[in-house]
């Protein structure tokens, strides 16, 4: 059996039948299986390799966003993330005054 930590979830890769199971278990203690019958005719060396991208494909850590979009926001849970509004930006320029609106004199 090979274990890893991946995104604070442990994974087990333990051979079957000569093939190979994943299964994991939470922070809270919960086990699943990931995916099982895979890697036949592989050899043992590269199991864990396999077994780790496997999983890394399969529970993406992070959030990806495509493009400035203020118009829809990205909603994960409860959580509502909204990209920088391109069309009115407030760029800081180091060699004059980078306020976005220009003094009064």
């Amino acid at each position: 059996m090979k274990t890893f930590t991946y995104n604070d979830m442990h994974f087990s890769v333990e051979k079957a039948q000569g093939r190979w199971d994943i299964s994991c278990r939470t922070a809270d203690g919960k086990s699943a299986y990931v995916a099982a019958g895979l890697f036949a005719d592989l050899p043992e060396s590269e199991i864990e390799a396999r077994a780790r991208a496997l999983v890394c494909s399969m529970f993406p850590v992070g959030i990806k966003i495509v493009g400035p979009d203020v118009a829809h926001a990205n909603l994960i849970g409860d959580l509502k993330i909204v990209g920088p509004d391109v069309t009115h930006p407030n760029f800081i320029y180091w060699d004059k005054d980078s306020s976005s609106s220009p003094k009064q004199l």
